[in-house]
């Protein structure tokens, strides 16, 4: 159980009574009590609805919700003066942080990293840009030929591979607001989420999560959203999410991502725009921002329906021809994204509980040496320019809101003040080694054999 939150509060002096102002000290509430136009940020509660975010207005997306972990993320730069800007009207008493931030290992990569990547220069390149646009184009004329010209095995595996590719270099980028430095170009790019028949806002929801919580045993949408198909965590023995067929997950695991489109492109989460995932840490969409913009997600997921999933329809083939055109275009592009996804936080000797040491002393974690030690980095410029940078992944969790454009240059950096510090750094030179490793971990999770007496290792 982890320790009382008023006395962690009092022992990491939490008060800061000094400096609120007269509503901040009348006003008492509890997380539950949020306004959608309120957010908490260490504790404080800040009202947000007049207040014009120079990043756009998708600052409200995440009205009635504690938001410190996502605030420090996004905002590298960040002092108490930032949050001066906003008005502040009360304090939550259940207010309680795994995570601490200001640690010298994250002062010095950022210092070391800002020498790299100036203040201003970290969004999108010419390089980043020009790649986008091919991406952009190649997509839209292979769509052209698929509604046009009707579909045929070929260029349903090459049009769902240029949709996953809009997700992953286009997108990507755009949705944390690492595109451009004007919101307007990322909330254009960011629509390429709906065009390949996902959503801008619920992909917000779910990514910003996951990029807060990584790996968190309750609170990482993505370690828990294949199942109870696939087991990402590794579960203790005996758990009841454990299931015989979990033993066999290394040999089927394919299968299951092979269902991605599927399951994006006809979820019913798109009616309320609320990611599932997501709600079970406590989290909430119900503010006006995303009321606002259901109306929009349902009608560009009928249109993505309408020219991707019924249009192959009016060529004249038979039904099951069409259909399997479609099926292969979905497993295409769900192949192409999800296995590069899996890649990411499941491989051999991962964090895959990055909080536990809090739970067990009450110790708070060091946010950035957790994002290190829960992602791995493979292959290098050529990878980044096929996976938008995703290769990157430790360097991605480090800075999210820094264009992939610059991963490459400040990987080196990275991985010497990581060495410096004694954190675990996972690099691997080619992309099979990351996915053998990826394998190895899923079949260890699938079976529990990290929770076994292993005599080889002089452990019974």
């Amino acid at each position: 159980m982890p320790p009382d939150a008023n006395v962690l509060r009092q022992r990491k002096g939490f008060d800061g009574s000094k400096e609120d102002d007269a509503a901040t000290q009348q006003r008492l509430a509890t997380m539950k009590q949020l306004k959608t136009t309120e957010v908490v940020i260490d504790g404080i509660i800040y009202d947000i609805s007049d207040f014009k975010h120079p990043g756009g207005d998708q600052i409200e997306l995440f009205g009635g919700n504690d938001v410190t972990v996502t605030y420090k993320m996004i905002h590298p730069y960040h002092t108490s003066h930032h949050l001066e800007k906003m008005k502040r009207v009360g304090k939550v008493a259940d207010f309680e942080m795994e995570y601490k931030f200001d640690t010298p290992f994250e002062r010095e990569i950022k210092s070391e990293v800002f020498k790299i990547v100036r203040r201003g220069k970290e969004f999108g390149t010419f390089g980043w840009h020009a790649r986008c646009i091919f991406y952009v184009a190649l997509f839209f004329t292979l769509q052209y030929f698929w509604v046009f010209s009707g579909p045929t095995i070929a260029l349903a595996i090459i049009y769902g591979m240029s949709q996953a590719f809009i997700g992953l270099n286009v997108q990507h980028d755009a949705n944390h607001g690492a595109a451009s430095k004007n919101p307007f170009w990322n909330d254009l790019y960011g629509l390429g989420a709906d065009f390949i028949g996902g959503s801008k806002w619920l992909w917000m929801e779910q990514h910003w999560t996951h990029h807060s919580y990584t790996n968190h045993n309750e609170k990482d949408p993505d370690s828990t959203g294949a199942e109870p198909f696939l087991l990402f965590n590794d579960y203790p023995l005996g758990d009841k999410r454990r299931t015989a067929m979990h033993r066999f997950q290394a040999f089927f695991y394919v299968f299951v991502l092979a269902g991605y489109w599927i399951s994006s492109v006809f979820n019913p989460e798109i009616i309320d725009l609320s990611q599932r995932g997501t709600l079970k840490t406590g989290l909430t969409w119900e503010s006006d921002y995303v009321k606002s913009r259901r109306k929009y997600a349902i009608a560009l997921r009928l249109l993505y329906i309408f020219t991707n999933a019924i249009t192959p329809f009016f060529h004249g083939n038979d039904f099951l021809t069409s259909l399997g055109h479609v099926l292969v275009m979905g497993v295409s592009s769900s192949l192409t994204l999800a296995m590069l996804f899996a890649l990411s936080h499941n491989f051999e000797h991962s964090d895959r509980d990055p909080t536990k040491t809090y739970r067990e002393t009450g110790e708070q974690v060091c946010w950035f040496k957790s994002q290190v030690e829960t992602s791995s980095t493979y292959g290098g410029f050529i990878s980044g320019c096929v996976t938008g940078g995703l290769n990157f992944q430790v360097e991605h969790h480090l800075f999210p809101r820094m264009s992939s454009a610059w991963y490459p240059y400040i990987a080196p950096k990275v991985r010497e003040i990581c060495k410096k510090h004694g954190v675990r750094y996972a690099y691997y030179p080619w992309i099979w080694q990351n996915w053998f490793s990826m394998v190895k971990y899923v079949n260890a999770a699938g079976t529990g054999i990290n929770w076994k007496e292993n005599p080889l290792k002089g452990n019974m």
